[in-house]
């Protein structure tokens, strides 16, 4: 048996402005916007190349906002990566070189946190 995780929900303050971070900064892709009723809104977007998703909206979690860290993407070229991001408006460091990869970081505007990793080459 396949379990996929496929969607991660991912508390804000402001369902507009988070979407328009992830969007128009970082790149995802808007899947969805749902307005279920005036208590629940159902955002989805998707990093470009992920079978997993990220969820913001309203009525659905109670967790405060910035509150999701340690959230990870994982791309083959952590320098082209940052430099993306840089050249969207994000702030991100400089690369942290690991022995178990090479790493940037950000945050939305709420707070929460995201890793970019780039793996080490294998064998």
């Amino acid at each position: 048996m396949d379990w996929k995780l496929e969607l991660v929900a991912v508390p804000v303050t402001d369902v507009d402005r988070a979407k328009a971070f992830y969007v128009d900064k970082a790149g995802f892709v808007a899947d969805h916007d749902h307005r279920v009723s005036d208590e629940i809104r159902f955002v989805q977007l998707t990093p470009p190349g992920s079978a997993c998703s990220i969820a913001l909206g309203t009525g659905l979690v109670d967790t405060p906002p910035g509150s999701a860290q340690g959230l990870q993407l994982v791309v083959p070229d952590i320098e082209a990566a940052r430099a993306e991001l840089l050249s969207r408006g994000v702030e991100v460091g400089d690369v942290d070189r690991q022995p178990w990869g090479a790493f940037v970081y950000f945050t939305d505007p709420d707070g929460n946190g995201w890793s970019v990793q780039e793996l080490p080459a294998r064998g």
